[in-house]
């Protein structure tokens, strides 16, 4: 029941992505990623708050299940970024500043270093795809 509760927390979460990445579009325009902007800020701001309310620390009892249906699906569909934020912050809360300042100089070095990666080998595929259909 648990993966179900996640699953449908996801699946609210994508499409909320989408529609917030597409109003921001609309109302911003594409030449700067607002809508991905927004959509980090406010799922790194939900999962903080909700984890918080509902930590063991927290004033809000809810289930296990709510708890994953929320920062698991609900966030981790909405952006994943908000669970890379709260881990960092985490780091930082329990004095590990050194493994958080790594965590965001890796997690952006290397994120960036795999779009790099996976836009270079669509590209190579595109073109070796192109030269079957031409004969070559």
């Amino acid at each position: 029941m648990t993966y179900l509760w996640i699953a449908f927390g996801g699946a609210l979460g994508s499409v909320a992505r989408y529609a917030c990445s597409s109003a921001a579009a609309h109302a911003f325009g594409e030449t700067f990623p607002w809508g991905t902007l927004i959509i980090n800020v406010g799922g790194s701001f939900v999962i903080g708050l909700f984890a918080t309310l509902t930590g063991p620390d927290g004033r809000w009892l809810v289930p296990p299940d709510a708890r994953l249906f929320v920062t698991v699906g609900v966030c981790g569909g909405f952006t994943t970024f908000s669970s890379f934020s709260l881990q960092t912050l985490n780091l930082m809360r329990t004095g590990e500043l050194g493994a958080a300042a790594g965590n965001v100089a890796g997690s952006v070095v290397l994120c960036m270093l795999g779009v790099w990666a996976g836009y270079v080998a669509g590209a190579l595929i595109n073109q070796a795809l192109a030269n079957a259909v031409r004969g070559g």
